[in-house]
């Protein structure tokens, strides 16, 4: 496993990452695991050199977190722990949002659940239009100076936002983000006409999660077939409504052509993006776990890069 560095910051973290929202949302659904199992995942992970987990306190109202903290019990210094705040978790005015009461409460939960004393990257999951950035940032900046946050970042934040974070923080002198999370794939490249220049420009290190575009880039799900028993898109009544599937199989045939597979190629993709510090995906199973990690053995070349720009339609490659 190799490692970059998340942003402008000095941490270090695994080029893939371990998404942890399936770890105990609900058990009846195959996908979602129980503390046993996710323990399985977690160790699995660390043997990979994973060292990027990440949570947040809405996954599984708590579960998740609490999952983790029981996984990484004794282990706590092998890994780079990263949670979220925002999402509604308990009832009251003050169960969710971004203000200082709502985060200040919900980071001695995530610390409880996760049975440590600090949390790597603590992310802010989604805006709080009701509350002024500068609370927020205020709040994270004490976290800090407290010990109980290393680096802070957010997730799904649109170009805009973001810079009026970074702003906000350069101008009181408060922690900046160094990080930004969002839904970034070969088949979802929203991020690539704001997002992306501005984190190129101002060093935010991007954590894709969905890199796999829901298993549309696993190479399990083909046309005028159904989704296997089991999986993801199964319970879906339109599981193929927003499927390219001509796009889907050229870069499958390119993988299989170039002596990859199409999820390889996935990984491989995002992380010739210089702005990638670590790609989140989940697993449900050990050998999950050890495929993603070996994908970032092929490392693509610019010629590879240029064909694919071209499957993909661009014509030009970055």
């Amino acid at each position: 496993m190799k490692y970059r560095n998340l942003g402008n910051s000095g941490l270090k973290v695994s080029e893939i990452g371990l998404g942890t929202n399936n770890f105990g949302t609900n058990a009846k659904f195959p996908f979602h695991m129980r503390a046993a199992e996710a323990a399985t995942i977690i160790d699995a992970a660390l043997d990979v050199g994973i060292n990027m987990i990440d949570t947040a306190n809405v996954y599984g109202t708590g579960k998740s977190e609490e999952y983790v903290g029981k996984a990484l019990r004794g282990k706590r210094d092998k890994a780079i722990i990263a949670t979220k705040v925002r999402g509604p978790m308990r009832d009251g005015p003050h169960g969710e949002g971004l203000s200082r009461k709502s985060i200040f409460h919900e980071i001695e939960a995530s610390l409880k659940r996760l049975q440590t004393d600090y949390v790597d990257l603590y992310q802010l999951h989604w805006v709080d239009k009701e509350t002024s950035i500068e609370e927020t940032l205020r709040a994270l900046d004490d976290l800090v100076k407290q010990g109980k946050v290393r680096y802070i970042g957010c997730s799904n934040y649109e170009a805009w936002r973001l810079c009026e974070t970074v702003w906000t923080s350069k101008s009181l002198n408060l922690t900046s983000i160094v990080s930004t999370q969002p839904a970034y794939s070969l088949l979802d490249r929203d991020i690539e006409a704001e997002v992306m220049p501005f984190c190129e420009e101002y060093n935010i290190g991007i954590i894709p999660y969905y890199p796999l575009a829901n298993g549309l880039l696993t190479g399990k799900y083909k046309r005028n077939q159904p989704p296997p028993k089991g999986s993801r898109l199964e319970a879906k009544s339109d599981p193929y409504e927003n499927a390219n599937f001509d796009v889907i199989e050229s870069l499958e045939g390119f993988a299989v052509n170039s002596g990859h597979t199409i999820l390889e190629l996935a990984f491989a993709w995002l992380l010739s993006k210089v702005t990638v510090s670590s790609v989140i995906a989940g697993a449900t199973k050990v050998e999950q776990i050890q495929s993603n990690a070996a994908a970032t053995d092929w490392v693509l070349t610019t010629s590879e890069l240029s064909e694919i720009s071209e499957l993909l339609g661009d014509g030009v490659s970055e």
